[in-house]
Order: C-alpha cells, then sequence, then structure tokens
C-alpha cells in the first residue's frame, strides 16, 4: 500500500449521483490518487498562475524603487537627525533565501509526515498548493508595497555614505523648511545597497515566514483536532504552536541585525497571515470549525455541509475520540444518524445526545451538522 493510499475502512463509498453529467465531467473522486495526466488537468491553470505571478514578482522585486525618498542627516550642530537610520550595516542573522526555504520545505516536511494516518494524496495535494498560494501571493503583495511605497532601513546612512561636498551643494537648493532634507542623490555608497535600504517596509522574511508558519499552524490544528470536541495531550499543542514561535523568530531576528524596523516585521507578520488564512480556506472545508476544518475541498463538486458522509472525513492524524477511524460519524456529520457510541445525533428534533448508548437511527430528516454546537 502506497503512502496515499487510503485503507478500506477509511475509503467512503462512493455517492450516485442521480443529476445530469455537468459540462465540466464527473467531480474527481477524492478517495484514489489520480494519474499524472489527470492531476495536471486539474491543476495545470493553478501553475500557470504560479508562474506568471512568480515573474511579475521577480521583475518588481529587481527593479529599481520608484519613490525619491528625502531624509535628513545631521542637525547644524553635527547631532543625527534620526538615529533609527544610522545602524551599521551587519550581516543578516537568517538570509531571505534562508527563509523561503524554511517557510516552504518545513510545512512540506510535517504535511508528508501526517500522511503517516492519513494516507490521501489530495490531503497533501491541497496542502502543499494551499502553501504555495499563500507563499507566492504574499511575496508578489509585498514585493509591490516595497517598490511603490518602502521606508528607509536601520543601516541606511551608512550605506548610503552622504557625500559632504554633495551635502553643502544640495543644502544651498530646495530641501524642505531649513534645507534640513535630501535625496539619494548626496550618496555615495554602492548603488545596489542604497536601493535595497530604500526599501525597508515591509520584510520580506516576516511576511514569507508567516505565509508558510501560520498555514501549517492551521494544518496542524485541523489534524490533530487540538481544538475540537475532546481533550487532546499537551504535546499536540506544543507541536501546533511551535510554527509561530518559528515565524516570531525568524522576523525577529531581522531587529538584532537591524534590517528592518519593528514596524516592517508587524506589516509583514499581518500580510503573510492574511495570504495563510485565505489560502488554507481555499483548499480546506473550514479554518477554526473543528467538524470539517480537516478535509480538503474538491475542485469540481461542492462540499455539503453536514448533508450526508463526504469523502475524506477521516482525514486527521489524531485517533482519539473516534477521530480518522470513520467518515466523520459520531461528530455531527450526516443525516440524523451516528455509528460512534457516545456521540450520537438523533433526527428528534435535532437534539444531540451524550449518553453511553449513543448509537442509532434518527428519525426524520435529521439534524444540519452546522446547527450543531
Amino acid at each position: 500500500m502506497g503512502p496515499f493510499g487510503r485503507r478500506a475502512r477509511d475509503a467512503p463509498v462512493p455517492a450516485k449521483h442521480t443529476h445530469e453529467k455537468r459540462h465540466h465531467g464527473e467531480p474527481q473522486n477524492m478517495s484514489m490518487a489520480p494519474s499524472f495526466g489527470q492531476w495536471l488537468k486539474v491543476v495545470w491553470l493553478d501553475i500557470l498562475t504560479m508562474v506568471v505571478l512568480g515573474a511579475i514578482g521577480l521583475g518588481v522585486y529587481f527593479a529599481p524603487p520608484a519613490p525619491s525618498r528625502s531624509f535628513a542627516i545631521t542637525y547644524a550642530d553635527g547631532e543625527i537627525v534620526y538615529p533609527e537610520i544610522a545602524y551599521p550595516l551587519r550581516k543578516e542573522v537568517v538570509p531571505i533565501w534562508a527563509a523561503a526555504l524554511l517557510a516552504a520545505l518545513v510545512p512540506i516536511f510535517f504535511f508528508l509526515v501526517m500522511q503517516i494516518r492519513v494516507r490521501s494524496f489530495w490531503d497533501f495535494n491541497n496542502a502543499v498548493l494551499g502553501l504555495l498560494y499563500s507563499l507566492i501571493t504574499a511575496a508578489v503583495f509585498q514585493v509591490f508595497i516595497k517598490w511603490l511605497i518602502g521606508g528607509l532601513r536601520p543601516h541606511f546612512l551608512d550605506v548610503c555614505k552622504p557625500d559632504p561636498a554633495r551635502v553643502r551643494a544640495a543644502a544651498n537648493g530646495v530641501g524642505g523648511f531649513q534645507n534640513l532634507y535630501f535625496t539619494p542623490d548626496i550618496c555615495t555608497g554602492d548603488r545596489k545597497q542604497i536601493n535595497d535600504s530604500l526599501e525597508s517596509m515591509p520584510s520580506g522574511h516576516a511576511t514569507a515566514a508567516f505565509a508558510g508558519f501560520v498555514y501549517l499552524y492551521l494544518y496542524l490544528n485541523a489534524k490533530l483536532k487540538v481544538f475540537s470536541n475532546y481533550h487532546p495531550s499537551m504535546w499536540k499543542l506544543a507541536v501546533t504552536y511551535m510554527p509561530l514561535l518559528g515565524a516570531c523568530l525568524i522576523a525577529g531576528a531581522l531587529s538584532i541585525d537591524k534590517f528592518h524596523h519593528w514596524y516592517d516585521l508587524l506589516a509583514g507578520a499581518v500580510i503573510g497571515s492574511v495570504m495563510a488564512f485565505s489560502a488554507y480556506r481555499m483548499t480546506f472545508a473550514a479554518i477554526w470549525d473543528w467538524r470539517f476544518n480537516h478535509i480538503p475541498l474538491n475542485r469540481t463538486a461542492p462540499f455539503m455541509y453536514g448533508v450526508g458522509d463526504s469523502e475524506l472525513h477521516g482525514a486527521t492524524f489524531t485517533r482519539k475520540a473516534g477521530w480518522g477511524w470513520d467518515n466523520g460519524s459520531g461528530h455531527g456529520f450526516g443525516n440524523g444518524h451516528s455509528t460512534h457510541t457516545g456521540h450520537g445525533v438523533t433526527g428528534v428534533n435535532g437534539h444531540h445526545g451524550n449518553g453511553a448508548g449513543g448509537v442509532g437511527h434518527g428519525v426524520g430528516s435529521g439534524v444540519r451538522g452546522d446547527n450543531i454546537v
């Protein structure tokens, strides 16, 4: 049995479709791994979109900063006006390429570990695609802000290396009130470093770290059922929050080597987190709803919340409290019936039973899963 092969008892029975065949073809079978051609037919547009967005992002990343920022150097008595942009240029604690690799490879490693029990090609597929959605869209979002808005890095004056002669010449021109401000024209440092030091906000490190690790946090919470309908072990809480610690450490390192201000890091964290939440909800059935947040969404058929059993209801890593051993019975799924002892849902008046004899079939139409708290 391959790593993505579902156990026979976990594989849901394909529902019979009585409606007419759609012009887009039959819904994909989420319980079986597709051939490469079938998979490519499903994801080719996403791959093309990623390539296009990646090319746009790289083009903007290597473009010189658009705005011509003004900055002050010293007062008449020689005191530095803004010491926060006069730090020395240091070596990065975490290079940007390392931050990007960690934000991508660490989540993918955990996705693979989850497949030890989940054993679903489409779960792994949705997890990786969602991660790439998050990382790529966040990267493009932040490089446009860097390019069009930007800001002065903490080591700007060190890499600018203002020429006193140019400063005196510029002081005779238009430099704001009392000619206190100047433009990068007075700089004599390396042009590439100067351009980079003009694009401080938002932090690319923080954006990548939070885009990748917040996504992993949501995935681990869903697969381990940390916040669900039972009391889990503490190690699950620790493992779930490890990605957030990693994201904070990567972002915080930029405040040590003084490549960013705190608000650059905050902006990057917000951008990355928003993209992570958005991407996860695109690829899985819910974010916080513990009944559904572990279920990967089908590309060609809608997920019917609480209406009958759906594919991959058992796609969880945890095996506690009945999770992962069945197709969601006993957790508020189905049409008014339950097969899990202790979590019966009766169809009569839509009441949720918790007795030891919760095995049974409800009378009537039952209760929708989204009406059960």
